[in-house]
């Protein structure tokens, strides 16, 4: 699966969170570029990233600090 992320560092919280299938990357890529474009236009600086995982419960393993608060961070899993 590819998952297509925006997150607010300054808040520490996730902005959005999309989902596409295996075979979606060049419209997950298109629609990550037009939400930087978008974004930079409007002077927000968030990050904009695209991820794959096998599943959606091992990318919030992987990358707990798009889906946890501080808090929650400073625990072992």
């Amino acid at each position: 699966m590819i998952f297509l992320i925006e997150y607010s560092r300054n808040e520490g919280r996730l902005i959005s969170f999309e989902r596409f299938g295996d075979n979606d990357w060049q419209r997950a890529e298109e629609l990550r570029f037009e939400k930087e474009l978008e974004l930079n236009r409007i002077g927000i600086e968030h990050e904009v990233v695209l991820l794959e995982a096998v599943s959606e419960k091992a990318l919030r393993h992987t990358h707990r600090r798009y889906f946890e608060d501080i808090e929650q961070l400073a625990t072992l899993p």
